[in-house]
């Protein structure tokens, strides 16, 4: 019976515990960059063939476009002195992927490459081996 009483006293503390602890909710920029990650690590992933990439990419890109149109109407971050807030208007072409690309007329993939500096032929030339 002991045992019992002290397990629930155990829960119900973490229970108030939890309930205790500050709500932690990203921001329209936060949300955008998590999108972007999420976007550009199924780019490079070399576990889905082409045709889930792309599927995946369409998926990303659609909600990419809501995302970053909310960051650039989002008018809290106006005024923001803060290393992610700068970050993100400094580096407009690779913060704003879509919205670059679409500015540019290329692909998201090709846009986003170009802008870390790789190039197809680049890429082309690249050997694999030990560093």
């Amino acid at each position: 019976m002991t045992i019992l009483k002290s397990t629930s006293f155990g829960i119900a503390a973490a229970v108030v515990l939890t309930s205790l602890a500050a709500p932690v909710s990203a921001g329209s920029l936060e949300n955008m960059e998590r999108e972007r990650a999420i976007m550009i690590e199924t780019m490079l992933s070399g576990d889905i063939d082409n045709t889930q990439r792309q599927g995946r990419l369409e998926i990303a890109r659609t909600r990419l476009i809501d995302l970053e149109r909310m960051v650039l109407r989002d008018k809290t971050l106006i005024g923001k002195n803060q290393p992610l807030v700068r970050a993100a208007f400094d580096n407009y072409d690779l913060t704003f992927v879509v919205h670059a690309s679409v500015e540019k007329n290329r692909s998201v993939a090709d846009h986003w490459l170009s802008e870390i500096g790789l190039s197809t032929q680049a890429i082309m030339n690249a050997r694999t081996g030990r560093r």
